[in-house]
């Protein structure tokens, strides 16, 4: 098998068409001016992925108010996607049940389009793809990406905190510091001149404030 190299922040999105659970898909012609969460996960009818998929469908119409999409992965048939996803629907794991998964999943049995992206790495598995997340903004770049080995579910509200600060940045023209949640503080890019840091420093905005010329914060409205 023909070895990619894996995509990088910056790199624009490789393209694909798929056959999927929803139908066939063209990426990214599909989803013009919409963000993508672009995740795989190693197999159908195993236990993480179960929790994984009611978490991601219980938290898709939040996803889709912040221009949001999703689609899932993994190199099962669409014949057993649709069973486990079927299943799902009869289970309820932490109150949630009777999830339906409404967006799609790609049926990818030869491995391409896991490969590339990447989400086939031989020291883990080489018949399945680990747990990657591809965050894709509007114009097909990829923007940040998540890795997860085989065993370690995914942190929801971390994905759900990555989207909103990259919108948040891209929005607004700034930064988040460590930690951030949406409301808090934001970092305005650093001073490119002694002029500009000497201003900051000695500058009386009531909606900014310094820890040093090179760290300064632009208050959020609570």
């Amino acid at each position: 098998m023909e070895e990619q190299r894996m995509p990088l922040i910056g790199d624009d999105a490789p393209s694909f068409k798929a056959v999927t659970t929803q139908g066939p898909i063209s990426f990214p012609e599909d989803y013009k001016g919409k963000w993508v969460i672009l995740f795989s996960h190693p197999a159908d009818f195993t236990p993480v992925c179960t929790t994984e998929f009611i978490t991601f469908a219980s938290i898709m119409d939040e996803l889709k108010e912040m221009n949001t999409e999703l689609i899932g992965l993994s190199v099962d048939s669409l014949y057993s996607h649709i069973a486990w996803l079927r299943k799902i629907q009869e289970l309820d794991y932490k109150g949630m049940k009777n999830v339906e998964v409404k967006f799609p999943l790609i049926e990818d049995i030869r491995m391409e389009v896991a490969n590339k992206f990447g989400m086939i790495q031989p020291n883990a598995s080489n018949t399945q793809a680990v747990r990657a997340v591809f965050f894709i903004d509007p114009k097909a770049k990829i923007r940040c990406i998540l890795y997860y080995p085989l065993s370690l579910g995914r942190n929801f509200d971390e994905i759900k905190r990555i989207i909103k600060g990259l919108q948040k940045a891209d929005s607004d023209g700034v930064a988040t510091p460590a930690d951030w949640r949406p409301g808090d503080d934001v970092i305005v890019p650093t001073a490119g001149s002694c002029g500009v840091a000497k201003e900051r420093m000695e500058s009386k905005d009531d909606n900014m404030y310094c820890l040093d010329w090179f760290l300064c914060f632009k208050k959020e409205k609570k």
